[in-house]
């Protein structure tokens, strides 16, 4: 049992000294959050994190969960409704490296392994057709 002054924990309460015992594991759970409190000021000091929500520079913004609205979520559908499309439009063998690619996330090798060809091949095609699409998107 160790015994530790409440003034010193809680000055604004205690004005005069007040001796209580407490067990280890009380000391070691006030010991590591007086450690914590003093990390926090002293990040808060260094990096000077003195944030205002009155502040306009986004912190509100990356704080709130996002959820999109209708007209967003329409768009984002449209959207990738005309970049599966154009991936389509590609030649066959094309469409079906970028699509393996980036839909199915299979690496250049693992195409290559598939088709038995060479990887270099199989990255060049990506490279022509996401190329092909550029032109055709913009």
């Amino acid at each position: 049992m160790q015994e530790i002054n409440l003034r010193d924990l809680y000055p604004d309460v205690y004005k005069e000294d007040m001796l209580v015992k407490v067990s280890e594991d009380v000391l070691a759970v006030i010991t590591a959050d007086h450690r914590a409190d003093a990390a926090h000021e002293r990040q808060m000091y260094r990096y000077k994190a003195h944030y205002s929500l009155d502040c306009d520079n986004g912190i509100e913004k990356a704080a709130l969960p996002h959820t999109s609205t209708p007209e967003e979520l329409l768009e984002e559908k449209l959207q990738r409704e005309e970049l599966y499309a154009a991936v389509m439009s590609l030649p066959e063998k094309q469409a079906k490296r970028v699509y393996a690619h980036f839909y199915l996330g299979m690496t250049a090798r693992e195409i290559a392994d598939a088709e038995h060809v060479d990887a270099s091949c199989i990255r060049r095609s990506i490279r022509n057709g996401l190329k092909r699409l550029a032109k055709k998107l913009r």
